[in-house]
């Protein structure tokens, strides 16, 4: 029996809702900084304010630090919003994507002794780089080929983002790891097996968000461009 276009939205709603959980953790963390500053910061303005005399000088610069702090955590709280298809946005840049997703999911693949690397040109934003809509869509896409990729493997391994043959594509693949290279040995990190993102789940999300994507055993290209 093949699946009805609501069981593969709900297959893909399953699939996003694991992505999230696994970039949870960094943005817990960019959450999680500015709080931390922002209460060291008060107790220090606490303390200047308390004091006879009252030094209006560092009073003033605790305040400034505190207003930069709470930014940083408003902006955080804000992105958010990043994650819901239904926003609307202006779009990714190709390497704006690719950084964001290396980002997020770089601490888990360094936990299970996979390295990730960005090719060096997806590395830097050119002024006239095209911007693609539908920012979150896209954003779950990458995270997607990256955590079956991630799933898929059963020894270290290194990770490359590349980009693709067209502007609108991006390619992720897989290779062994040069010879030589160290990894620390910590605790595995990857996702029980029942939770893995598969082909089929990865194509699932990838046609309930509209894009087309190619999935090869070492490697998955996905457009950015849509279907």
């Amino acid at each position: 029996m093949k699946s009805s276009p609501s069981a593969r939205s709900w297959i893909a709603a399953g699939v996003r809702h694991e992505l999230l959980m696994r970039a949870l953790p960094a943005l817990r963390h960019e959450m999680a900084g500015p709080v931390s500053l922002l209460r060291m910061t008060l107790l220090m303005l606490k303390r200047h304010a308390g004091a006879n005399p009252v030094d209006g000088a560092a009073c003033m610069q605790r305040v400034d630090q505190a207003s930069d702090q709470l930014a940083l955590l408003v902006d955080s709280v804000r992105a958010l919003r990043d994650w819901e298809l239904a926003t609307n946005d202006e779009g990714l840049a190709r390497s704006e994507l690719v950084r964001q997703c290396a980002g997020l999911m770089r601490a888990a693949f360094d936990l299970n002794g996979l390295s990730l690397e960005i090719d060096e040109r997806l590395d830097a934003s050119a002024p006239d780089e095209v911007r693609w809509p539908d920012g979150a869509a896209l954003r779950y896409l990458l995270l997607g080929a990256l955590g079956h990729l991630h799933d898929q493997t059963e020894e270290p391994v290194l990770v490359r983002i590349e980009p693709g043959d067209e502007p609108h594509l991006v390619r992720v693949r897989v290779a062994p790891k040069p010879d030589g290279r160290e990894d620390v040995e910590l605790m595995p990190h990857r996702a029980p097996r029942s939770l893995a993102i598969d082909a089929v789940c990865l194509q699932n999300l990838a046609d309930d968000l509209g894009r087309t994507i190619t999935i090869e055993r070492d490697e998955v290209v996905l457009s950015m461009k849509p279907a």
